[in-house]
């Protein structure tokens, strides 16, 4: 037997003289996905979160000249509750938005890799936007889902051909004395994750270290070490992406400023929250990536950004440590 839910029901009046506040009060119930149960009556599923938001609400549009009462309720019945849960369907948005993604399929080709990370923010930020108001995700949303990673799955052999796919093993602590002078390949045509690995490497694991941009990870020769790419001595496992995993295998990941850049690049990578800085640092990486010519080149203006980014971090890290002691 489905459970009965508890509702947060917001029963207002708005000013009839103040048409800039309706529609501020009209935008701000849409955006929260609240349900219309008749003129005047707006509905949520109960949770501290939303009962805050609507009493919030309720206080602005006193203050405007209106009148508001939030109210909490169960559902009487399995009745009740099916009918209240009807209207906060959100199929047709999902529809909408995988038709969007058919659409942008189309304009994938020859674009930028600045216009292609572009395009996926956009549509991240729609695709979110949704899920933030679906609160009884179905069948919709698990096609909704799918739609979404075969996109994102699209775009990265665009902007990444080869992506690795996450490997399931155990991640050996290594010593860097064994690694010095060595041959380093990974993909060419580097981006956010390759390029943070092969600064990491040369500036943190193997200063020596000569790298070689493969045109197919087939292409790796057997005494070069393997980075980003599936079958690679080092790449992504598990949930970690490859600039984690170096962390890990050469025992750096108690380096916080480190670890903050590992934020950075994971969400950049494979998505999930991120520093603010990641904003810019997409910036920076897609205009340089497409201002030269060849992944040396990507290196050696890149490692500077990643050199400031990590004295950032690492400042703000001793800040933080004074301030605890």
């Amino acid at each position: 037997m489905k459970a009965l839910s508890t509702w947060s029901l917001l029963v207002l009046t708005l000013p009839t003289e103040n048409a800039t506040a309706r529609m501020r009060f009209y935008r701000a119930l849409k955006a929260k996905g609240c349900a219309v149960l008749r003129d005047g009556i707006y509905l949520l599923p109960y949770s501290e979160a939303h009962e805050h938001m609507l009493r919030e609400l309720a206080g602005a549009i006193a203050e405007s000249g209106g009148t508001a009462h939030l109210l909490r309720a169960p559902s009487l019945d399995a009745s009740q509750e099916d009918e209240f849960r009807t209207l906060f369907d959100r199929e047709s948005d999902y529809d909408a938005f995988i038709r969007s993604l058919a659409e942008a399929r189309k304009t994938i080709a020859g674009q930028s890799a600045a216009e292609l990370t572009r395009l996926l923010k956009r549509l991240r930020k729609d695709y979110e936007a949704i899920q933030a108001i679906d609160y009884f995700p179905d069948d919709a949303a698990t096609r909704a889902e799918v739609a979404w990673q075969d996109f994102i799955a699209l775009v990265d052999t665009v902007l990444s051909p080869g992506e690795p796919h996450p490997a399931e093993r155990t991640i050996r602590l290594l010593s860097r004395d064994e690694y010095q002078g060595r041959k380093w390949a990974t993909r060419q045509r580097m981006w956010v994750d390759r390029v943070a690995s092969a600064w990491l490497i040369r500036r943190f694991i193997d200063s020596d270290a000569q790298f070689l941009w493969l045109a197919s990870p087939d292409a790796c020769p057997a005494d070069a070490l393997g980075f980003d790419f599936d079958g690679a001595a080092f790449t992504h496992v598990d949930e970690r992406v490859t600039f984690e995993v170096l962390l890990a295998s050469f025992g750096l990941d108690s380096d916080l400023a480190l670890l903050r850049l590992g934020e950075i690049v994971h969400a950049l990578d494979v998505g999930g929250p991120a520093a603010p800085e990641a904003v810019g640092f997409e910036a920076v990486m897609a205009g340089t990536r497409r201002r030269v010519d060849n992944d040396d080149e990507l290196l050696a203006q890149m490692s500077p950004v990643l050199d400031a980014l990590y004295t950032h971090f690492a400042a703000s890290a001793t800040e933080e440590t004074g301030r605890r002691s």
